[in-house]
C-alpha cells in the first residue's frame, strides 16, 4: 500500500539515538551508528520522531510500505516488559527488581557546579564524562564510576570550555588519574579537548584514557 512513512537522511544523522528514543512504536534503531527504519510495519507515520532529531535528517515520504501493525507493536512491547525484569527469587518479588545500588562516590557532579578544591578529590582516580555516555552504556556505574570521583559535562548543551576549570581543579588536588568517557559524536571532542588542554596547563603529569562509546552502548576505543 501506498503511505506515509518517515525516511533517515544517513548523511545528516549524527547517530544521537533521540529519534529511536522518541518512536514509541519501537520501529527505529541505532544500526553502525546511524539511525535506521528497522522495522517499516512499526512505522505509523505519526512522526513523534522527527522533532526529536537535532540534524533534521528525519522527513516524510509517500511511498510503498507495509501497513501499521499496531497489534505486532503492542505483542514486541509487551515481550519487551516481561524481559526486562530476568531476576527471581529473593532477587525480584511481584516481579519488582531488586534494586541495583549505584557507584557515585561524590555529589554535585556537573563540572559547572563542581567545587575547585573538595577532599574528595585528593588521591582520586577522575572520571569525567560527557552526560549521554551513562545513558548508552548499560554497566556505566559498575565500569566506569566504581572507585572513582565522576564530573560530567556536555560541551554542546552547557557551551562552555571548561579547560580553565580542569585545569585550576587538577593543578590543585592530587589527581592520580584521569579517565574520560565521550560519545562518538563530534561534540564530545570539545570536552577531549578540554581535558587535554588542562592536563597540559596544569604543571602535572597526569596519567590518561580515553574511551568512547557509540550511542547503541558499544566500546569503540
Amino acid at each position: 500500500m501506498i503511505r506515509r512513512i518517515i525516511t533517515i537522511d544517513e548523511a545528516k544523522c549524527n547517530g544521537c539515538g533521540l529519534c529511536a528514543d522518541a518512536c514509541h512504536e519501537g520501529a527505529i534503531g541505532i544500526v553502525d551508528g546511524k539511525a535506521k527504519l528497522l522495522r517499516e510495519d512499526y512505522c505509523d507515520g505519526l512522526g513523534d520522531c522527527l522533532p526529536a532529531c537535532p540534524m533534521n535528517a528525519i522527513s516524510f515520504e509517500e511511498r510503498e510500505a507495509p501497513a501499521y501493525d499496531e497489534a505486532a507493536v503492542l505483542a514486541a512491547k509487551k515481550a519487551g516488559a516481561a524481559s526486562a525484569c530476568a531476576c527471581s527469587g529473593a532477587a525480584c518479588e511481584n516481579g519488582t527488581p531488586e534494586r541495583v545500588p549505584g557507584e557515585l562516590a561524590n555529589f554535585p557532579v556537573q563540572i559547572k557546579l563542581a567545587p575547585v578544591t573538595a577532599p574528595f578529590f585528593n588521591g582520586a582516580d577522575l572520571l569525567i564524562a560527557a552526560d549521554c555516555t551513562a545513558y548508552a552504556y548499560g554497566s556505566f556505574h559498575r565500569d566506569f564510576i566504581r572507585g572513582k570521583i565522576t564530573l560530567i559535562a556536555c560541551p554542546k548543551l552547557d557551551g562552555v570550555d571548561y579547560s580553565e576549570k580542569l585545569t585550576a581543579i587538577f593543578a590543585d588536588n592530587d589527581i592520580r588519574s584521569i579517565t574520560l568517557a565521550r560519545m562518538t559524536v563530534p561534540c564530545c571532542g570539545g570536552l577531549a579537548h578540554a581535558v587535554k588542554t588542562a592536563i597540559e596547563r596544569c604543571g602535572k603529569s597526569i596519567p590518561l584514557q580515553i574511551t568512547t562509546i557509540s550511542p547503541d552502548g558499544g566500546i569503540v576505543t
